[in-house]
């Protein structure tokens, strides 16, 4: 089971980490002190149904967000790329654009 809570407290910390906010700013968010944040993350503590509905609020995710650990294979990653740019034909130039912006 401890495996599981630190999978958790490392997707609570990735995802806080890609919205830009500290562990003091999110833990003011949600009304927590920030040592029990970053016990949250480390995976000593679970959060409560309370705090994780203050979690999806703060950061503007889903509850499912938490709890997607499964990484997906590089040739799914293509296939999912390849579907959605056929339905979406903005999103080739905008990957375009995307890729020639890093790739000097």
């Amino acid at each position: 089971m401890s495996d599981f809570k630190k999978l958790l407290g490392k997707k609570i910390q990735t995802i806080r980490k890609a919205k830009g906010l500290t562990q003091e700013k999110l833990a003011e968010l949600i009304d927590i002190e920030t040592p029990s944040l970053s016990y949250l993350e480390t995976g000593k503590y679970s959060p409560s149904i309370e705090t994780l509905q203050k979690l999806c609020e703060a950061l503007n995710v889903h509850p499912w967000e938490f709890y997607y650990f499964t990484e997906l294979s590089d040739e799914d990653k293509k296939e999912e790329l390849k579907k959605a740019l056929d339905e979406n034909p903005k999103l080739i130039k905008m990957l375009y654009n995307f890729y020639k912006s890093i790739n000097y």
